[in-house]
């Protein structure tokens, strides 16, 4: 029950933040106190351009980037993003839960990587992208996905 009362107190920018985490950072989605601080941020960032005279759209732009800085790059996306381009015999229904078993074994080999949110247009993505599937298929092979 804490949990619906904890999504009745988030306000429209915790709304949005919870569902993109919910997606993409499912880590964090039911951290309330993260995603409480990221959209009172967000909120007086908006807040804060409205009364520098930004517009209403420049200002939620603004309050966007305060909100989604620091996630916009998802381990998560990747390695699912993996599966269904190299591992498309895996049931969409299961690849969530494949992320999510696979995400610690993958660890190594994202801390190679200097993570950004540009990160995913980076030269370097593609040799994280490479790795990660050489690491994924000995996976596989050893343990059946």
């Amino acid at each position: 029950m804490k949990s619906k009362n904890n999504l009745k107190e988030l306000s429209y920018y915790g709304l949005l933040l919870r569902s993109y985490l919910k997606e993409s950072h499912p880590d964090k989605a039911d951290d309330f106190q993260y995603i409480k601080s990221r959209s009172d941020i967000a909120a007086e960032t908006y807040s804060n351009a409205i009364k520098d005279g930004y517009s209403h759209d420049r200002a939620a732009e603004m309050a966007s980037q305060s909100l989604y800085s620091g996630l916009l790059f998802s381990k998560f996306d990747t390695i699912r993003n993996i599966l269904w381009e190299e591992f498309s015999y895996i049931p969409e229904n299961e690849v969530d839960q494949k992320v999510l078993a696979l995400l610690p074994l993958c660890e190594e080999v994202f801390a190679g990587y200097n993570l950004h949110d540009e990160f995913a247009y980076s030269s370097e993505y593609d040799q994280l992208y490479t790795e990660l599937v050489g690491l994924i298929d000995i996976w596989e092979d050893e343990n059946e996905l």
